[in-house]
C-alpha cells in the first residue's frame, strides 16, 4: 500500500449518464496541484462473473450474441448482482439463467475493476462447483450454447477471436491459479 496521502475533494458536481452517474470532483494533491477529475458511478450493485466447473479440470463457457462486436462471443456466465442479493446468490442465479446449472458450493475469489481510473465498477469473480441440472428463465432472448472448456487448455481459448472479454479471460485464469495452489488440488 503506498504511503501517500489521498487526494483532497473540495467539490463533487454530477451529471446523469444513462445507467452511470458522471461525477466531476475537484481534487488537490499533496503537492498543492488542482486538476478536475472524472468519474463514472453506477447505479447498481456491481456484478459476477462466474467460472462454473462441470469437473476438477472442465469450465463452462457460454456463447451468446454480444452487441457489442455484433457477433457470438464465448465467454463466462456473467451478470448484475440485483438489489438484496449477495454475489454468491446472484452468481448461481445467473448460472442457473444462462447456463442451465444450479451450484452447490459458490465462493467469492476476489473483485476485480474494469477501469480504476474513472470508474466505481467492482466485478466479483466466483468460483461454482457441484454442480447439477436446474435452469431457471432468465432475460436472454435465446438459449445459450454451453461449451465445456478443460482448463489445461487455456492457451488455446485465450487465441480465438470468440473469446475476448476481459473479465471471462481473467476469471479463468485466477481460478485455475486458484484451484492448482489454494485449493488442495
Amino acid at each position: 500500500m503506498s504511503e501517500r496521502r489521498l487526494p483532497t475533494i473540495h467539490g463533487i458536481t454530477e451529471q446523469e449518464a444513462g445507467p452511470y452517474r458522471m461525477e466531476f470532483l475537484d481534487l488537490e494533491f499533496g503537492n498543492g496541484e488542482r486538476r478536475r477529475y472524472e468519474r463514472l458511478m453506477g447505479r447498481g450493485h456491481g456484478a459476477v462473473v462466474v467460472v462454473p466447473m462441470l469437473d476438477d479440470e472442465t469450465a463452462l463457457l457460454v456463447r451468446e450474441y454480444a452487441a457489442g462486436v455484433h457477433r457470438y462471443e464465448l465467454g463466462l456466465v456473467k451478470g448484475r448482482i440485483d438489489a438484496g442479493e449477495t454475489p454468491e446468490q446472484a452468481a448461481n442465479r445467473e448460472l442457473m439463467e444462462e447456463a442451465g446449472y444450479g451450484a452447490h458450493s459458490v465462493q467469492v475469489l476476489r473483485s476485480i475493476s474494469l477501469s480504476p481510473v474513472y470508474m466505481n465498477h467492482q466485478t466479483h469473480l466466483v468460483l461454482a462447483r457441484g454442480l447439477y441440472p436446474r435452469r431457471l428463465p432468465g432475460d436472454e432472448p435465446e438459449e445459450l450454447e454451453v461449451v465445456p472448456w478443460k482448463l489445461a487448455d487455456l492457451h488455446e481459448l485465450i487465441l480465438r477471436e470468440e473469446f475476448s472479454e476481459g473479465r471471462s479471460i481473467a476469471a479463468l485464469f485466477i481460478a485455475r491459479e486458484y484451484l492448482a495452489h489454494h485449493d488442495g488440488r
